[in-house]
């Protein structure tokens, strides 16, 4: 097989991503060569390849389902909200500036079309196939001038087009045919079909819909995925898709102790890698859940303070909810708190920022001996070490340089009483450190608490892959689908108007 396929969506959250890297378990066993590609992602869930590079998280999960290891080709272009109107621009694995909305879209975006174009080149001269993420829709038309990630990309690299709905909201046939009928004449030859999403019932209650709908626009529908719990691990951007997926609708298996140990998050503003949390939700007896108000900290074994892309927003943010307050109260009677990253440097003495925030110096939490300096330049590292007498391995994404003073090492931050702090994301799924980890968790919560011997993150990672390649093999025509990977898109396919505005 040689060739590539473009998977765009009716609307953001249509499920891109997990069609995508469902599309690549299916194809990587049938003995195919393959990798994922996204040329531009918004999302504050990022990972650091091996190189050292800044990619979106999906795109990481992606290339786990292709059984291969993550580069920035996958991802050239990263976007890093920081505000309403503001993100951080990172080319091909590293920050290069700040930009708005308006600056981005004005020019800088269409510029990086050679770019995106040269890293998608090179991956299809690699791979057997490219199985390229869009995102949001491609029928923007107030950004189709600027586009490099929907039909930008796929009128570049002559790439088939693959639009997926999802029909749990309601109004797909409508959201296909509007889709399509937004679009210009030559996007429109390279849009093959459609791809239900999320549909619960009966699918011979469908048929005759998608049968109208492909008198209307001659195309056909590749198949009818079914509504599954859980299988939105990694998502890009989105803390209701991902967290219902991974934490708020999977089952909590029973406790192997005699007490379940709860969990509480603290939802702070502009959240980064909260994915962190998915290996505490993943072992059995233990309840995650996110909050915003102190009282609800109340009942918590563990307190988690995220990584954050604002991280003196975020400080801000729980002081003025008065989660500070409990925070503080919980370590004084020497109750759980982990911060991890942006959550690390808020519970600390003070924070010189310069860079993200430019506030300045501004007075931490205090419940850690760490002093925070902004630099300009990122860290981006894999560290691997021991902590609890375990192996862990993790990797770093921040512009804060810790300094610490005092407490037991943690990790490369610290422990006082049990309050702990690192900057690294990740090490949670380091089986031996979590168990290890939520033993001391329990100690000091006072819960008869004892983590499952067996448990193993990767594998049900694993799992969750492979459930997702069931999906496209079971309800998609796999056969019609390799056509079109292969071959491209159907030629003939009619115009449906009015087509793009000029």
């Amino acid at each position: 097989m040689r060739g590539g396929l473009l998977v765009a969506g009716t609307t953001s959250d249509a499920g891109k991503s997990v069609v995508t890297a469902g599309i690549c378990r299916w194809l990587v066993r049938q003995g195919v060569k393959v990798a994922p590609f996204k040329a531009q992602n918004m999302s504050l869930n990022s990972f650091v390849t091996r190189e050292g590079a800044e990619i979106g998280r999906a795109q990481a999960m992606q290339a786990q389902a292709c059984r291969i290891e993550p580069t920035a080709l996958m991802n050239p272009v990263l976007l890093k909200p920081g505000g309403e109107q503001s993100s951080q621009v990172v080319l091909l694995g590293r920050p290069v500036g700040e930009m708005s909305a308006r600056g981005y879209h004005g020019g800088r975006q269409q510029r990086l079309l050679g770019t995106v174009l040269d890293c998608l080149a090179e991956l299809r001269s690699t791979y057997d196939a490219v199985i390229c993420e869009g995102a949001g829709s491609p029928a923007e038309i107030n950004l189709r001038r600027t586009d490099i990630v929907n039909m930008g990309i796929a009128r570049g690299a002559r790439l088939p087009v693959l639009v997926v709905g999802d029909i749990d909201r309601g109004g797909v046939f409508a959201s296909f045919f509007g889709t399509l009928a937004l679009l210009s004449p030559e996007d429109q030859e390279l849009v093959a079909g459609f791809l239900v999403n999320k549909f619960r019932g009966d699918v011979s209650l469908l048929e005759p819909g998608l049968d109208m709908l492909h008198g209307l626009t001659g195309r056909r529908t590749y198949g009818v995925l079914p509504f599954r719990h859980g299988l939105g691990i990694d998502e890009e951007d989105g803390l209701r898709v991902s967290l219902r997926g991974a934490v708020r609708e999977s089952a909590v298996a029973a406790p192997v102790g005699e007490d379940v140990l709860r969990v509480a998050v603290c939802a702070v503003p502009l959240m980064s890698n909260f994915t962190d949390v998915d290996a505490l939700a993943a072992e059995p007896g233990v309840v995650v859940r996110f909050v915003d108000r102190p009282e609800e900290l109340t009942d918590a074994d563990l307190v988690v303070v995220p990584g954050t892309r604002g991280t003196v927003r975020a400080l801000e943010w729980l002081r003025e909810r008065g989660l500070s307050r409990a925070l503080a109260g919980r370590a004084a009677e020497g109750r759980p708190v982990l911060g991890v990253c942006g959550g690390f440097q808020i519970l600390g003495e003070h924070i010189e920022d310069d860079v993200e925030s430019r506030a300045g110096r501004v007075d931490g939490l205090g419940l850690l001996p760490v002093r925070v300096r902004f630099a300009r330049e990122k860290t981006l590292t894999r560290p691997q070490g021991e902590a609890l007498g375990e192996r862990v391995e993790g990797y770093e994404i921040h512009h804060g340089v810790a300094e610490v003073t005092g407490g037991s090492p943690f990790l490369d931050g610290c422990r006082v009483g049990a309050v702990w702090g690192t900057h690294w994301h990740g090490s949670l799924e380091s089986d031996g450190f979590r168990r290890a980890f939520l033993r001391e968790v329990a100690a000091a919560a006072g819960r008869r608490f004892v983590p499952a011997p067996d448990t193993s993150f990767a594998a049900l990672r694993e799992e969750q892959l492979d459930r997702l390649g069931d999906l496209i093999e079971q309800h998609a025509d796999t056969d019609a689908l390799r056509r079109l990977i292969e071959s491209g898109a159907p030629q003939g396919l009619p115009f449906i108007p009015p087509g793009a505005p000029a």
